[in-house]
């Protein structure tokens, strides 16, 4: 979910502004995704590398994802998904901490899954996952460990907004076979249409898997 910031300055905004337009995107997209088939849904929401943003950004992003967990809640419920949140939680606030454990207590009988990453670096995971297991394991255990369960399984699509053509160091091991869009659009701007115009674009895709 990039562009944020870019979007709040082209219109001589704070930044705060941006991330708050980009929060109302996500929460407008969460009855779309429930519209359409997909299982899963991961969203870049912080990662590792953005705490060398002013600690006035990160506190305002902290405090931003705590008010939309609650906020978000009660329409996951509705709509029957799950919420996860990926990533480390030693460095997160107590309060934010609790707002994750109410959200996923909330929303774990949903059939879909929404899960956000934050202070997330796949690099890190893919490292602390290679440390942890014997040098025989196989690419299944090895996901198993990276993801935290057996069932993340492997991206089909990914997204990237904000018109940069890179992956960011995000679900670096899941992409490995994804088809990659990149729609000229900053985050806040996205909404059902984009998706609809990425889900068009991917269902006309080959997907031959190296095959």
């Amino acid at each position: 979910m990039d562009g944020n910031r870019r979007w709040a300055r082209a219109r001589g905004l704070p930044v705060i502004s941006g991330h708050r337009q980009g929060a109302a995107a996500l929460e407008a997209l969460v009855p779309a995704i429930a519209r359409t088939g997909i299982e899963m849904v991961t969203l870049f929401g912080f990662a590792a590398a953005n705490w060398q943003r002013s600690r006035f950004e990160v506190d305002h992003l902290l405090e931003l994802l705590e008010t939309k967990l609650t906020g978000l809640t009660p329409s996951c419920v509705r709509e029957g998904i799950a919420v996860e949140v990926i990533g480390r939680k030693d460095r997160l606030p107590r309060t934010l901490l609790q707002a994750i454990e109410r959200a996923v207590c909330a929303t774990a009988n949903g059939r879909r899954r929404l899960r956000i990453a934050f202070d997330y670096s796949s690099r890190d995971q893919i490292l602390t996952a290679a440390r942890a297991l014997p040098a025989d394991a196989e690419p299944a255990d090895f996901a198993a460990r990276l993801t935290g369960c057996d069932t993340a399984g492997e991206v089909d699509l990914l997204i990237r907004t904000g018109r940069e053509q890179r992956l960011s160091d995000f679900l670096l091991w899941e992409c490995a076979f994804a088809e990659l869009f990149f729609p000229d659009v900053l985050w806040p701007d996205f909404d059902e249409s984009v998706l609809d115009q990425a889900l068009c674009w991917y269902a006309g895709r080959e997907r031959r898997m190296g095959r």
